[in-house]
């Protein structure tokens, strides 16, 4: 998401009581005796070969087209994952 540094002032200017807060729930016990610490995965860097038109097609989806690769090889890895974990139950 791109934001102007114009709109970021304009946000950071908001005084605290003009902000509507009434549709975000408070955090009560209940929240933290169910929440889990999910710590993010490190990424590593890389020399890939890629196939010139798939690569030229990630790119021409524009910024971020690193993380979209990225997501398609975790989608295939995470269905191969549970496949094989369901065929050795």
């Amino acid at each position: 998401m791109n934001i102007s540094t114009k709109r970021l002032e304009e946000i950071q200017n908001i005084p605290n009581e003009d902000i509507d807060t009434s549709d975000i729930p408070e955090l009560d016990a209940h929240f933290w005796e169910n929440a889990k610490l999910v710590q993010p995965i490190t990424k590593q860097a890389i020399s890939l070969r890629i196939d010139s038109d798939v690569l030229q097609w990630f790119k021409n989806q524009g910024k971020g087209y690193q993380s979209l690769m990225n997501a398609v090889l975790r989608s295939y890895f995470e269905h191969y994952n549970k496949i094989q974990n369901e065929t050795q139950n």
